[in-house]
């Protein structure tokens, strides 16, 4: 299943992160914390499984008395179809990032809008609602956060992709949501936008590949947020791209933590100091640690 299998702590309720890459993560580290803080018994560890093992890898973990686990790119959208169950906001976005292990049955649930809303409102401080927000990306992370960003109330919410079609199928399968938003949600070509924004994420490939940013930074209203979903090393081009052309800069460290407490939540029935723990990653994270 892994080539990197965590030595457990005996006797103390199992879980993990999954994907490909894993090695990365930080969600190890802060899992520890909370559960230190917490004052719980919690080993959690990560494990890099093939790109055609997800769901064996799963299985295994299951059988190995494993209670849930984090899974991170690219198996979002198979942890969604292997769940047997799924919270509104997974069915809705067709991917999930947590999943819960109890009497046989898989639950899915996804954290990472209920994290990207509460890190843009709660610890950057700016407010969602009817701001003009631009969506780069259609994968799993785009489609995990896109429901809760409607119900943060944006008065426009465009979705851009590199393939157009997968832009298109992710906001048509949320057009009920934006309805009841009163958001006007829109899926643009990438090129030609003809606008521009208060708020930019992205969540496309582009950072953790090595790629350039995908959009003009025409799409930068003077003062916007413009947030990368990655964080360290990996998220300084579009954080510099951003700061460049007079955006305020922003990584996906604290959205990491606020899913991550979220998740801890529905595992463990306690809410963890997530602003704490966030301010102590971010000094290991800027030392370089």
């Amino acid at each position: 299943m892994s080539a990197d299998a965590p030595n457990f702590i005996p006797d103390a309720d199992r879980y993990c992160v999954m994907g490909n890459p894993v090695s990365h993560s930080r969600s190890p580290w802060i899992h520890a914390r909370f559960a230190e803080l917490a004052g719980d018994r919690v080993s959690y560890g990560a494990h890099l499984v093939s790109l055609d093992g997800f769901a064996d890898g799963v299985r295994e973990f299951v059988a190995a008395n494993g209670r849930g686990c984090n899974v991170t790119v690219p198996f979002k959208f198979e942890a969604a179809a292997l769940a047997n169950r799924l919270s509104d906001r997974a069915r809705i976005a067709g991917a999930a990032n947590t999943l819960r292990f109890e009497n046989g049955e898989i639950h899915g649930d996804n954290t990472d809008g209920a994290g990207l809303v509460a890190d843009i409102e709660r610890n950057a401080g700016v407010s969602i609602a009817g701001r003009d927000v631009l969506l780069v990306g259609a994968g799993g992370a785009a489609a995990g956060v896109l429901g809760p960003l409607l119900n943060a109330g944006p008065a426009r919410l465009v979705v851009v992709n590199r393939t157009a079609d997968r832009a298109r199928a992710l906001v048509d399968s949320h057009q009920p949501l934006a309805r009841v938003a009163d958001t006007l949600l829109q899926a643009l070509p990438i090129d030609s936008l003809g606008a521009s924004f208060d708020i930019v994420i992205n969540a496309s490939a582009s950072s953790l590949s090595g790629g350039g940013v995908p959009v003009s930074a025409d799409v930068l209203r003077p003062g916007a947020l413009a947030l990368d979903m990655m964080y360290g090393p990996s998220a300084a081009g579009f954080m510099q791209w951003a700061l460049l052309h007079g955006a305020v800069p922003r990584d996906g460290l604290g959205m990491l933590v606020e899913q991550a407490a979220e998740a801890f939540f529905q595992w463990r029935g306690v809410r963890p100091p997530a602003a704490q723990v966030l301010a102590e990653l971010r000094a290991i994270v800027d030392s370089g640690l």
